[in-house]
Parts: structure tokens; C-alpha cells; sequence
């Protein structure tokens, strides 16, 4: 009886020592042609969408908060003057050049496209209204805001990623001095007011690039070119393409100071945040172009 009692609890050991030995201990390999389900492409793509979404979300964040803390720095903006004038000078000033350049042929190019498209359509005459429409409300301050977006955005971010790559900005928190009051803000004040400025230099410049075309190559008077645009100029053309310069101003500066801010890896990291920094500013200022349209007009 005895042994019958000891053989069924070695037996009923065993089968339990079996059943460990199936659910921890043995391996099943499946076959060849079978993938686990986290390996399949479906719940691959599904995955990195998640994961591409997230650090969207969690960027957009980073940037709402920098952007609070600019404003939160604001009531010292009379002890930041000297900075801000600073910045001005470099944002502003400092683009004129360039941006000038750029101005004449976009009002060169644009009187060539309007005769273009205007030809067996519309006679010479509209010329200058059809040039300096486009040019007031789109061509100068989206192509001015990328060409800023290039020279200084992209000169914010590598200016501060290197700041933050040779622990400039640790220096300054261990001083007690805010990065966000110090650096940034002075950079996102000067942006969204120097921007409008040159905006408007650069329109001039290009009306005044379409009509020396429209004269010397089309025969068009300056009394036609110039009675046709105060014939069909609207100040809510000129208002709008103002306003939203501001906007991308705003969006320039913000992006680069976020994205130098977030640098690491040495020069390689300045060098790829650089371009980063271009890529995203370019990319919202069309979008805001878009979205501001679809808003206002």
C-alpha cells in the first residue's frame, strides 16, 4: 500500500515536472515560413507609425513649451534690449542684402510670367497689377521668409546647438541665467519684427524689378505699369502679406532656437540640426501660407 502511495506521487511529480518543463524550459521552433506576429509587415508599419507619432507629439510639445517660456520672459524684454537690438541688426539688417537681390529677379521673373500667361488673354496694360498682386501677397513674403528661414534660421540653430554641444547653456543655468530668456526670446522678438520690415523692402524692390522689365522689354510706360496697379491695389492685399509674415518670422526663430536647444553629438549634431532647422522652417512657412490663406482671405 505503501509503495502504491509512493509511485502515484512520483508519477503525479513527474507529469507536473513535465508540464514546467513544456511551458518554461523547451523551446518550440516554429517553422520556416511562420513569423511572429510583432515581425509581420502589417504590425511593423502599424508600429512605426505609433513610434513616428509619438515623437511628433512629444516635439510639438517641446516647442509649445519653449514657445510659453518665451512668453513668460517677456516682462524682461527692457532688460534684454541691447540683445534684442542685437538681433535685429542680425536678423534684419544683415539679410537686406541678399534678400534685395533675390527681390529684383522674383519681380523680373514674375513681369516675363504674367506677359506669358496674359498673352491673347488680356492686353500689356494689366501687367503691373497682375505682377504686383502676386508679388504683394505671395512671392515676396514667401520666398523672403525662406531666404530667411536659410540665412538665419538655420544660423539660430547651429549658433545655439553649438552652445549646447560645448555646455555653453549649462554654464549659463548653473549662472542662474534662463537660456530661454537669455537666448531665445531676444532671437523670436527680433524674427517677428524685423521680418515684416524686410518684407516690405523686398516688395518694393521687386514692383520696381517688374516694371524696368515691363518697360525695357515690353513697352510698357510707367504711366500704364504704375496707373494699372493703384487701379487694382486692395490695402487688405498689402495687410495680409504683412500679417502673416509675422507668423513665419515667429515659426523661424522658434524652430531654430528649439532645434539648437535639443542638439547632441558634437559637430555632427550642429551640422545635422543646421539642416533640420532649414528644412522644418521652409516646410512650416509654406504650411502656415496655406492655413493663413484658407483663414483670412
Amino acid at each position: 500500500m505503501k509503495n502504491r502511495k509512493s509511485s502515484c506521487c512520483i508519477q503525479h511529480h513527474k507529469g507536473f515536472i513535465d508540464v514546467l518543463n513544456l511551458c518554461i524550459f523547451r523551446k518550440t521552433k516554429l517553422p520556416l515560413d511562420v513569423k511572429p506576429i510583432e515581425q509581420t509587415l502589417p504590425a511593423l508599419a502599424v508600429g512605426k507609425l505609433g513610434r513616428t507619432t509619438l515623437d511628433i507629439l512629444q516635439e510639438v510639445g517641446e516647442v509649445s513649451k519653449l514657445f510659453f517660456g518665451i512668453l513668460k520672459s517677456l516682462p524682461k524684454v527692457i532688460k534684454s534690449r541691447n540683445l534684442i537690438l542685437f538681433q535685429m541688426e542680425h536678423i534684419g539688417v544683415n539679410s537686406l542684402p541678399l534678400v534685395l537681390i533675390i527681390a529684383v529677379f522674383t519681380g523680373a521673373v514674375s513681369a516675363w510670367q504674367a506677359a506669358y500667361q496674359l498673352k491673347g488673354i488680356a492686353p500689356l496694360s494689366f501687367l503691373g497689377a497682375a505682377t504686383s498682386r502676386a508679388i504683394i501677397t505671395e512671392l515676396g513674403p514667401v520666398l523672403t521668409g525662406i531666404v530667411i528661414a536659410g540665412r538665419v534660421g538655420a544660423s539660430i540653430a547651429a549658433e545655439l546647438g553649438t552652445m549646447k554641444v560645448t555646455e555653453q547653456i549649462d554654464a549659463l543655468e548653473s549662472m542662474a541665467i534662463s537660456p530661454v530668456r537669455y537666448l531665445a526670446m531676444p532671437r523670436f522678438l527680433a524674427s517677428i519684427i524685423m521680418m515684416p520690415l524686410v518684407v516690405i523692402f523686398a516688395n518694393f524692390i521687386a514692383v520696381v524689378g517688374s516694371f524696368f522689365v515691363s518697360n525695357f522689354f515690353m513697352n510698357v510706360s510707367s504711366a500704364v505699369f504704375f496707373g494699372s496697379v493703384k487701379r487694382y491695389f486692395l490695402m487688405s492685399d498689402f495687410i495680409y502679406g504683412v500679417v502673416k509674415t509675422i507668423f513665419f518670422g515667429g515659426a523661424t526663430s522658434l524652430l531654430g532656437c528649439h532645434i539648437g536647444l535639443r542638439t547632441e553629438g558634437g559637430a555632427e549634431g550642429v551640422g545635422l540640426s543646421t539642416i533640420r532647422s532649414f528644412v522644418l522652417s521652409a516646410a512650416s512657412i509654406l504650411v502656415l501660407d496655406y492655413v493663413l490663406w484658407m483663414l483670412f482671405v
